[in-house]
């Protein structure tokens, strides 16, 4: 792409014209002129700063995988311009939606705006052989969003862990016998621990000063319960009542962004009725992903709903936003540990939450924070990324292993749940001695004495 044919580009009037005739388009024109407000295409001025932000361009070098090529290439296929076809598919498959590209661009380009459609309008409009292959759909769209059941899916694996089997199947080659997603699951594994098993009401510890729901994912909560549980007993340490609907469900982030548009939104529903917002303080979430799927709700549910959607969006907040704002109670204990923190995209990005994770850390006594290079480049994970574009996920996992390693530190934290894991993973298969945690945690440990 040059820019001759950029500028030609940008002088396109503010509407689209009727779709010029293309062979094979492979999307539904009408539905995306629906769903994407056209001068969200316009405000891209095509500076190109933010390419240096991009996770894919970054690796690959290709102008068609960064976010100005991106925007070009949807623009175009929107105007009818350009089919939809192998090659334009897998230059947008191959977007990570890390949102940096936003943070990065000074005309303000609400770039999730515009790829999250064109994701659903390609599942939706997939040819034969494109998209998701049949185990992917059931994992991303029966399995993972369902705590229940990645508990019982899992129960093989807690099994084999706890009677110590687990390395000797890895060594003697039985997991390859698995199709590559399962083996890409099963890598992402953690040790696993007990369920959190938390009360539906959980008392605040002194003076009480907030009423909050805690959020406990479906994924998250199954892999990290201890995360789960640290959570609730920092909020606690902070006078706050924490309460937890029975009625939750997955913030629909697995749907929406894997296509599945419909099931998403009715998770969404689910969580608006599960937490009474005008009962509450704040909800929490712990899961940076999750707490961006969240304040999106106004934007991916019908108008009619919006309203609703606002007031529940309000009372969203990430663990470290919240506690901040709240004004938190100076742990005593120390951790002595050298740390450094990776930027979760979702936090960063999405919902422009940086320093306050940092702040918390500051507070605990003996830890030293040191800085991370690259910290707001995305490590991968993506959500199911890793499983979906599992070449790349890992292109992009060993770059932040090695930016961690170079810090020196022998503690890692981030504020989501697919950071970790993808870490961890990295760290298990280098066989380097780092743990990964998220701030909570620490914070935790800080509060209890638990070093």
């Amino acid at each position: 792409m040059n820019m001759q044919t950029i500028e030609k580009a940008d002088a396109h009037p503010t509407a689209p014209p009727a779709p010029a005739v293309v062979a094979n388009p492979g999307v539904d024109l009408a539905w995306l002129a629906e769903r994407i407000d056209y001068p969200l295409f316009q405000q891209c001025i095509h500076c190109g700063l933010c390419t240096a932000s991009c996770p894919t361009y970054v690796e690959t070098g290709d102008e068609n995988d960064g976010p100005r090529g991106r925007i070009y290439l949807m623009r175009s296929v929107t105007d009818g311009r350009l089919a939809m076809g192998p090659d334009v598919r897998r230059h947008l498959d191959l977007c990570l939606d890390c949102r940096a590209c936003e943070t990065a661009c000074p005309s303000g380009v609400q770039y999730g705006k515009l790829i999250e459609p064109f994701k659903i309008a390609m599942l939706d409009d997939a040819p034969a052989g494109a998209g998701l292959s049949l185990l992917q759909k059931v994992i991303l769209h029966h399995l993972f969003p369902y705590a229940t059941r990645v508990r019982a899916a899992l129960l093989p694996v807690r099994l084999l862990q706890k009677l110590g089997l687990m390395r000797l199947i890895e060594r003697i080659g039985v997991l390859r016998l698995l199709p590559p997603t399962l083996r890409n699951m099963e890598a992402m594994v953690p040790t696993l621990q007990p369920p959190s098993r938390l009360p539906e009401v959980l008392p605040a510890i002194g003076p009480k000063r907030a009423r909050v729901g805690l959020f406990l994912g479906c994924v998250t909560d199954v892999m990290t319960p201890q995360t789960t549980g640290a959570t609730a007993r920092v909020l606690q340490q902070n006078g706050c009542e924490v309460v937890v609907p029975r009625g939750q469900a997955c913030c629909g982030a697995i749907h929406y962004h894997s296509g599945a548009e419909a099931p998403a939104l009715e998770l969404a529903r689910r969580n608006m009725e599960a937490f009474d917002v005008d009962d509450l303080d704040a909800v929490v979430i712990n899961a940076a992903g999750c707490g961006a799927m969240f304040k999106g709700y106004e934007h991916i549910l019908p108008p009619e709903e919006h309203e609703r959607a606002s007031k529940f969006v309000a009372k969203v907040k990430d663990v470290s936003e919240f506690l901040m704002a709240l004004g938190p109670v100076p742990p005593t204990h120390p951790v002595a540990v050298k740390a450094t923190y990776h930027d979760a995209c979702h936090l960063c990005h999405a919902q422009q939450i940086r320093n306050q994770p940092r702040q918390l850390l500051a507070m605990i006594p003996g830890l030293e924070l040191v800085p991370l290079a690259e910290s707001e480049l995305c490590c991968g994970a993506a959500g199911t990324y890793n499983l979906t574009e599992p070449e790349m996920s890992h292109r992009l996992g060993r770059r932040k292993l090695a930016n961690i390693e170079a810090t020196g530190a022998t503690v890692v934290a981030s504020g989501n749940i697919g950071c970790t894991l993808q870490i961890a993973r990295q760290i298990r298969e280098r066989g380097a001695a780092i743990e990964v945690v998220h701030p909570v945690d620490l914070l935790d440990r800080a509060y209890r004495g638990d070093a």
